[in-house]
């Protein structure tokens, strides 16, 4: 199973469902699409994608420990809570361009992430199958949290207030 997450912004994302539907029907897709949809409200062509609006964090967790590999959007919480549950990521950003997010920001998240090894970051939709292709064979390497930089930033705040 395929497990696709476009997080709960009250924006659409349904030019990477279309995507998604086509690519299973030239079969670059074979197996079960399930599909963590928010706002983006898009009626699959195939009967192997099932859309659903808001799961609950326990139905999250579970459909994330099942997939095979995760598509998301690019969101840093989508992103980083694949990566310590262990999944391969292939991570598409939302962009302004299209109406999806309100800048550009995905973008810069995700070629961050894909520079560092953790996912498969495409910037182009038309660069999905190519990682669908990929993702088998593709070895993350493992996500390490950065935040020890901000946490001395706020220590140095406290200790000089």
């Amino acid at each position: 199973m395929i497990f696709v997450m476009l997080g709960t912004q009250n924006n659409s994302f349904n030019r990477l469902l279309k995507e998604i539907d086509k690519l299973i029907e030239n079969q670059t897709i074979n197996e079960e699409v399930i599909v963590q949809a928010g706002y983006t409200k898009y009626q699959p062509k195939s009967e192997k994608m099932k859309v659903i609006d808001f799961i609950s964090r326990e139905e999250l967790d579970t459909f994330e420990k099942d997939a095979n590999f995760i598509i998301t959007h690019g969101g840093v919480g989508s992103i980083i809570t694949s990566l310590e549950k262990g999944k391969k990521v292939i991570a598409v950003p939302r962009l302004h361009e299209y109406g999806e997010h309100v800048n550009n920001h995905q973008k810069e998240i995700v070629e961050k992430f894909n520079r560092s090894g953790n996912i498969i970051g495409i910037q182009s939709i038309e660069e999905l199958e190519e990682a669908i292709k990929r993702v088998k064979d593709f070895e993350p390497k493992p996500y390490v949290e950065n935040n020890h930089k901000m946490l001395k930033i706020i220590e140095n705040f406290i200790d000089n207030v």
